[in-house]
């Protein structure tokens, strides 16, 4: 693609496309290329002025090398299932249309057809408010109808027009930011899988999901993600289906019975065969879960709710009282312009839902609201030590075999079983023999994965085990080879140790490299500095590796060589005693402990069920995300309460300024309508500067 340099500095650059136009596929296609560029930043491209704006590390000749090397036919780009941008577009037009309308009406329109346009347009409100009045309902939707009703009545038409005008622009910017934050929210929560295990009659076969057609039998199992709508055709699991219904009591599939993409294996495995691919009608399942799930909404949204259905009687009263007392109806008037409710309602929900759009900037994706209040009010923040609180991505320092067995031979069938369970240990475990050039067909019969201990198949009729030296030598009663004890006894004691044995034989030890993250310790600063009070660490490792770790990150306890059931017995303990309790992790053995916090934050590369419990995650390559959730959710809770303080502030100044008769009805309407778009659009901005 050629490109013309519009704009260059140290570190961006602002280039136009070389095309007469471009469409808003062509731009998201861009975008989601530049994006994936490792120098790349952040990326921007603007399809109206086909423009593209590249915040950048490195050279800038490698970033014009990569517009050179972009086409809009590459195969591995795919456009997002919904885009934000189409949607800006709808509503850009919308706007303008309504804005465009209002500005001809005044205008241009003589007076006779002008009060004839205000009077149809009054129309949809009037019978809103009758409709609900008719129900019973004393809610703001009828204090709109009488608002407007009255000024017709008076034959105040420009007042009337106002607050109709003001009511729908709202409308239009809550619909729009309700869509949009909805929308981003449910793309990160969409499917992040690449490849899938195809059944063939030769046996299993890693293949990318691109090519997996309908009718193609998938194998998923334990922990497993399952990546298409499909029927089982072989095995029977426990479904977690949280992502689609909101109900975390997994639910059990057998032949026959349908399983959703999306959905978590709890328990069991399977064969699928393949219904439909993965795409817009997992994103349009997750859109009506997010939409439809009030138990997500947190408790400032719900109390708003409540408080403003709860004043519209009282601000109808009002308006009578005074004009009972004043017998002036252009005072009851003014004060039955303004009400509380409208901004209330509006308000609320907008600043919680741009906060969850804002956390998604620091690749954190919130499920509900309610989350982001509780990540406020926390005091205690537990995490697991593997891939959370040490790297992500493991690496295999050295295979140690024992009994005469081959190195390379025990680091391929190591592979071989640990590639069907994604852990980061296990990745590691993939990667050391990729890296070898050590390929691995199946050569083994079905696996099984015990939590928190390890993987058991058969290989040429023997027993084949790995895992942690607890299943091994205690659960399995595995024998070191005859002699080489003291060679056992001296595993170097800086590593994490995988055992694997066959035939209840000690073959080899798979020594992994588990170095902490390096911004670990300044994490658990940085939330202290923000109000968490106590950080602890839990580990299935043992007590030496685990008080190393304890002691360079600085948590204030930790406890090794626990089970998974361990974890989520302190978690409920503390939560028992009082404390909110936040539990990051990452791994299958994680999921009880993340079920059972107040708040569960997974790690975004982690298992897939632990992603699926977990009410937040965050990405993979920085825990300072941590440290932006926690920001992002206490400024929110002071946003809110500043924003109660300004509505009922303000809004009560307009009632007695309208009782008094200082303020005339179509004053009081503009400036209520134009208090409300102004904490509305406030609440709608930035609570932190992104990176």
């Amino acid at each position: 693609m050629k490109v013309i340099i519009k704009h260059r500095s140290r570190g961006r650059i602002r280039v136009q496309m070389a095309q007469p136009r471009m469409s808003l596929e062509q731009a998201d296609l861009l975008e989601c290329y530049l994006q994936r560029l490792p120098q790349v930043i952040r990326a921007s491209v603007h399809e109206r002025t086909r423009c593209a704006i590249v915040e950048y590390q490195g050279s800038q000749t490698e970033i014009l090398l990569a517009f050179s090397r972009f086409s809009y036919e590459m195969e591995n780009l795919h456009p997002p299932v919904s885009s934000s941008r189409a949607l800006n577009r709808t509503y850009e037009e919308k706007l303008v249309g309504m804005a465009a309308a209002k500005a001809v009406s005044v205008l241009f329109f003589p007076a006779p057809l002008r009060i004839a346009y205000t009077a149809w347009k009054a129309i949809p409100h009037l019978f809103r408010g009758l409709r609900c009045l008719l129900r019973g309902q004393m809610v703001v939707e009828v204090l709109d109808a009488l608002s407007i009703g009255i000024s017709l009545l008076r034959g105040d038409f420009s007042t009337a027009s106002s607050v109709r005008f003001l009511l729908g622009l709202g409308e239009l910017l809550e619909e729009w930011t309700h869509k949009k934050s909805v929308s981003d929210l449910a793309q990160c929560m969409s499917l992040n899988i690449d490849r899938v295990w195809l059944k063939t009659p030769q046996g299993e076969v890693l293949t990318p999901l691109s090519q997996i057609q309908t009718g193609d039998r998938v194998c998923v199992r334990l922990g497993g993600l399952i990546p298409l709508d499909g029927v089982i055709t072989e095995g029977e699991i426990m479904v977690n289906q949280a992502s689609l219904t909101g109900e975390s009591i997994p639910v059990p599939k057998r032949t026959g019975m349908t399983v959703y993409a999306g959905t978590v294996v709890e328990e069991g495995e399977c064969v699928l065969q393949v219904s439909g691919q993965s795409g817009s009608s997992r994103y349009d399942k997750i859109v009506a879960m997010i939409e439809q799930s009030e138990s997500l909404k947190s408790t400032a949204e719900s109390r708003a709710a409540n408080l403003a259905d709860r004043l519209v009687p009282y601000t109808l009263a009002g308006s009578l009282l005074t004009y009972l007392l004043t017998r002036n109806v252009s005072r009851a008037l003014s004060v039955l312009m303004v009400d509380f409710s409208c901004a209330l309602k509006l308000a609320m929900p907008l600043a919680v839902l741009s906060a969850m759009r804002e956390a998604s900037g620091f690749h954190v994706t919130v499920k509900g609201g309610k989350y982001l209040e509780t990540v406020a009010q926390a005091d205690t923040v537990v995490f697991d030590k593997t891939g959370t609180l040490t790297h992500a991505c493991p690496v295999v320092a050295e295979v140690i075999p024992f009994g005469g067995q081959n190195e390379a031979d025990m680091l391929r069938l190591a592979a071989c079983l640990e590639e069907h369970f994604p852990h980061s240990m296990a990745n590691a475990v993939v990667q050391a023999a990729r890296e070898r050039g050590l390929s691995h067909e199946e050569m083994h019969s079905e696996v099984e994965y015990i939590v928190a201990h390890g993987i058991v198949s058969e290989v040429n009729g023997r027993r084949v085990i790995i895992g942690s030296t607890h299943f091994v030598f205690e659960d399995e009663h595995c024998a070191i080879p005859e002699g080489e004890q003291e060679r056992y006894d001296s595993l170097p004691n800086q590593y994490s140790h995988l055992y694997l044995a066959i035939g209840g034989v000690l073959s080899a030890v798979v020594c992994i490299s588990d170095p902490l993250r390096p911004e670990a310790g300044d994490v658990i600063r940085q939330l202290r500095g923000l109000g968490i009070r106590r950080a602890v660490m839990l580990t299935g490792d043992s007590e030496r590796t685990a008080a190393a770790i304890a002691a360079e990150v600085g948590v204030d306890e930790y406890h090794a060589e626990i089970l998974p059931a361990d974890k989520a017995s302190f978690v409920e303990t503390e939560r028992a005693k009082g404390h909110t309790v936040i539990m990051i992790g990452d791994g299958i053995n994680d999921s009880p402990a993340l079920s059972k916090a107040n708040v569960g934050i997974a790690i975004s590369d982690g298992a897939a069920i632990a992603r699926e419990i977990a009410d937040i995650t965050i990405a993979a390559d920085d825990l300072h995300e941590l440290v932006s959730l926690r920001r992002i959710a206490g400024k929110l809770t002071v946003r809110i309460r500043s924003n109660y303080r300004f509505v009922i502030g303000f809004n009560s100044s307009l009632i007695v300024l309208g009782a008094l008769g200082i303020l005339p009805p179509a004053t009081s309407a503009t400036l209520h309508n134009l208090s409300t778009l102004g904490v509305s659009l406030q609440s709608m901005t930035n609570l932190l500067e992104l990176k």
